[in-house]
């Protein structure tokens, strides 16, 4: 399942208190203070684990505690400092503040992790308050609380190249073909419910991400369908290759209509490299060049399943990379 949002609620440990204690030593009848420092309570870590992609695991766990820090002892000994907890999340993971809607950190790179909520200080021990006129301090400092926090994750999937067109364009072929992922693969609208990602490799060493993005319908810019849901995630894509089945009776209006989409959503996706495909070319009829002899951009023609123009696809792909 693919899960790209939740609502959680995070505790930081709370400090651990300074103790309060008294050297106890053969023939010393009053021994000075020597109570330690309590231990810091645990920090909450979110860190970026490249191996996942949905937040499923996270959404159904609506509570996170760290540990809290151990009180001081006796001779000077400093408690133990709570354990930090750290919640993996998928690389493109927004974390956002639930009262105010602020964002507090957007991590995309891998591996990344970022302190969301610190944990509390431990207090001090009563040998920090002893004085010329203060021998033998009976009290300690507490230790502070840790930070509380609602916060909102939201996830948008990172790729190079986003699939953008509507139901049945092709795009779930496409990916199949081209990478190892599995996307569900029908002959009705909607079978893609959820992006899906794959990796193309190109050459020895060169690959580059792939999001089967689910199709667009009039609309979606407003919320209809799955409107917000996966227009989302077109926003992290550095390329967006548009697919237009040649079949299209139409093919002006579908590409004015996904252009319009997009627009709709946020009209800084116009500033993206765009690359046009005709799909299916396996299945032209007669009339096919008098319906797209109009049309207003470059495309290059492919089929998924006779594997036409698959390679000139991927060397566009490639160099719109490269000069990105």
């Amino acid at each position: 399942m693919f899960i790209d949002y939740a609502k959680i609620e995070l505790q930081a440990g709370n400090g651990g208190n300074g103790a309060v204690a008294f050297r106890r030593e053969k023939y010393i009848d009053k021994g000075g203070p020597n109570g330690g420092d309590g231990g810091r309570g645990g920090n909450i870590i979110f860190e970026t684990n490249p191996n996942l992609h949905t937040l499923q695991d996270i959404r159904y766990k609506k509570m996170y505690k760290a540990k809290n820090g151990q009180a001081g002892g006796s001779n000077n000994r400093t408690g133990k400092s709570g354990e930090d907890l750290i919640i993996e999340v998928p690389c493109g993971t927004i974390i956002k503040n639930l009262e105010n809607q602020t964002i507090i950190k957007d991590l995309i790179k891998e591996n990344e992790s970022h302190i969301i909520c610190n944990g509390g200080i431990g207090g001090k021990g009563n040998v920090h308050f002893k004085s010329a006129t203060q021998q033998t301090p009976r009290f300690s400092q507490e230790g502070t609380k840790g930070e509380f926090l609602s916060v909102e994750l939201e996830l948008k999937v990172l790729a190079d190249v986003g699939l953008v067109g509507l139901p049945n364009a092709g795009k779930s072929t496409l990916l199949s073909v081209l990478t190892t992922a599995k996307p569900k693969i029908a002959d009705y609208p909607f079978t893609t419910l959820q992006p899906h990602l794959g990796i193309v490799k190109y050459g020895e060493y060169q690959s580059f991400v792939m999001a089967d993005i689910p199709g667009l319908i009039e609309g979606a810019s407003e919320g209809k369908g799955l409107g917000h849901q996966f227009l989302k995630h077109i926003e992290r894509n550095k390329i967006l290759l548009f697919m237009i089945d040649i079949e299209e009776q139409n093919p002006i209006d579908i590409y004015n209509q996904l252009m319009d989409e997009l627009v709709g959503f946020n009209k800084d996706l116009l500033d993206k490299d765009r690359l046009i495909v005709r799909t299916k070319i396996d299945t032209v009829s007669e009339d096919v060049d008098e319906r797209w002899s109009s049309f207003p951009e470059e495309f290059i023609d492919i089929s998924s399943v006779s594997n036409q123009g698959l390679n000139t696809l991927k060397d566009k792909l490639v160099s719109f990379l490269s000069a990105s």
